[in-house]
């Protein structure tokens, strides 16, 4: 009796529903091929002239933004080999809070060209093998290429030299007032001891809508988009603060009963024992000298109708995050129980009032004092005409705050504008000629994915990419130490002055920045290269029913 060979090879080692791709079924190819849709999606949007997109999420809320790391978190990526490369660039930007678009176009530039080296007969090892020399000789390399470095953190022009690049490649045209806010809010909250100990949390964004971006500010303290819950909105004078993180109101109990009342007396005198016990509890709070009170929970009428009549400022904050911040720039410590607060629990603040901005009420925590204890927060108020134009202002403010914390890691600076990734395709392509063997392919072609860069500066600038990189690429074959300095000018209208001096102009990429990038772009590359196999499970749950489409056009109302 002969045994029956399944139809097909595993068919019996997985349950049924699996999916399984082999290198046979061109898996390497597959992958590649799905993260350079993602890396083609992205490249448009990089550089100062890049592309916005817009993007529906699964909630139906639009997005308008040129911004990767926004992007990558609203759509919803499948693809087991994208997401290799999505979990990279989120990488970088919680390390660096930058160039997550460098980490996913470079990534799959570089995929690109491990495709045509798969095609000339290298296998996958070969190839990660000659991208790992190459990074490493990339990243020593780089620490060569410096031209500048922030030498005083404490002054605004040497901080605008790397903000203010940031913040073009975000918000082009407005980049002037954008970067005066970022480096002003930055001087207020950078510790005087020691720069290093800089949280990049210290920097809130307020987006109130109406008038323009001229009339955005920074103000040295907090700003709440409510109004205070007492009677007194202002207070001027340096007060005592008390933060409760408990309800400020009558404690309720557990169990419920039934209360029998005889007669008209005992139903006044019902709940005086509990007003009484609030009365208290507030005397003592006033008496211990605290005139503004910050709630995270609820407050109760009874409770502020005491706070009321002893003239003590209530503000609820129902943000347990907003909660701590409030609590570092007063110096105060949060209160689990209802009291007066012990004096080492109380805080401080200098003024205390209520605004209007643009049709809305805020109130406004500020300190007036220079000193290091009362410059724990500073606040960027943003003014804008629609609230996708303020949304992506904060992204970009957000990623002017970020580079100074990769600076204060490393202060040295690369030359911007396409000029460092020029030299780096010089210098990789003489190191891989250098190289025995097949891996001087593979390196050769990591020097060849470093011209997306330019390539793309050029074409979202609308220059001509073939007569603008054959110039640049002749700027760096000088010998001399100043061809490092020239990059592309995003602004030129002529082939002959496409090139400008990159120190002139002040433009500037962060080291610490462009080094984390490459390496997280060359590890995901190598992780995707050395897949040759993708085994996918069934899905839980019942079976997936088809979408139907809605009748009509698809941009109609419903």
């Amino acid at each position: 009796m002969s045994m029956r060979m399944p139809n097909a090879p595993n068919a019996g080692l997985f349950k049924q529903g699996y999916q399984n791709y082999t290198n046979t079924d061109g898996a390497i190819n597959r992958n590649i091929q799905a993260c350079r849709e993602i890396s083609s999606m992205i490249s448009t949007s990089i550089g100062p002239c890049g592309k916005n997109k817009i993007l529906v999420n699964h909630l139906g809320k639009i997005f308008i933004t040129n911004d990767a790391a926004t992007m990558i978190k609203e759509l919803d990526v499948v693809h087991p080999a994208v997401k290799i490369l999505i979990m990279a660039s989120e990488q970088q930007e919680q390390e660096m809070g930058d160039n997550t678009n460098y980490v996913l176009v470079l990534a799959g530039e570089l995929l690109h060209l491990a495709e045509k080296l798969v095609v000339l007969g290298l296998t996958p090892t070969e190839i990660i093998q000659g991208y790992n020399l190459a990074n490493k000789f990339v990243l020593n390399e780089l620490n060569n290429l410096t031209i500048s470095k922030i030498e005083n953190y404490y002054s605004k022009d040497e901080l605008l030299k790397i903000i203010h690049p940031v913040i073009t490649s975000k918000q082009f045209g407005c980049e002037d007032k954008i970067s005066d806010l970022v480096v002003d809010a930055v001087l207020n909250v950078i510790p005087k001891s020691n720069p290093k100990f800089f949280n990049v949390d210290s920097i809130r964004v307020v987006k109130i809508m109406g008038a323009s971006l001229d009339s955005s500010y920074v103000l040295k303290g907090m700003v709440f988009p409510r109004e205070p819950e007492s009677h007194l909105k202002k207070i001027n004078t340096t007060s005592k603060v008390a933060i409760y993180t408990c309800p400020i109101d009558i404690t309720t109990t557990e169990t419920k009963g039934t209360v029998l009342l005889h007669n008209a007396k005992e139903m006044i005198d019902f709940s005086k024992g509990e007003e009484d016990q609030l009365d208290q509890i507030v005397k003592e709070i006033y008496n211990s000298g605290v005139r503004v009170v910050i709630a995270g929970a609820g407050v109760g009428e009874l409770a502020l109708h005491y706070l009321d009549r002893y003239g003590i400022l209530v503000l609820k904050v129902s943000s347990k995050f907003d909660l701590r911040r409030i609590c570092r720039v007063c110096g105060a410590s949060p209160l689990a129980r209802l009291g007066a607060p012990m004096p080492e629990e109380m805080g401080s603040i200098d003024v205390v009032e209520t605004k209007e901005i643009g049709g809305d009420r805020v109130t406004v925590f500020k300190q007036n004092d220079e000193t290091e204890t009362t410059s724990l927060t500073s606040t960027i108020v943003v003014r804008g005409a629609t609230k996708n134009n303020l949304e992506d202002i904060e992204r970009a403010i957000d990623d002017g705050v970020a580079v100074i914390k990769a600076v204060l890691q490393d202060p040295r600076l690369l030359p911007g504008a396409g000029s460092v990734e020029a030299e780096l395709v010089k210098r990789v392509t003489t190191y891989g000629e250098k190289t025995p063997g097949l891996l001087q392919l593979g390196i050769k072609k990591f020097a060849e994915a470093f011209e997306f860069l330019p390539r793309i500066l050029c074409e979202t600038s609308g220059l001509d990419a073939s007569e603008v990189l054959p110039r640049l690429y002749a700027s760096h074959d000088e010998s001399d130490s100043d061809s490092l300095k020239f990059g592309i000018d995003i602004n030129s209208e002529s082939v002959s002055d496409s090139l400008l001096d990159v120190n002139e102009f002040g433009i500037y990429d962060s080291l610490a920045v462009k080094k984390n990038a490459i390496n997280l772009a060359t590890e995901a590359v190598c992780t995707v290269l050395s897949v040759d196999q993708i085994i996918v499970a069934k899905r839980a749950g019942g079976p997936q029913m088809p979408q139907q489409p809605k009748p009509g056009n698809w941009d109609q109302d419903d």
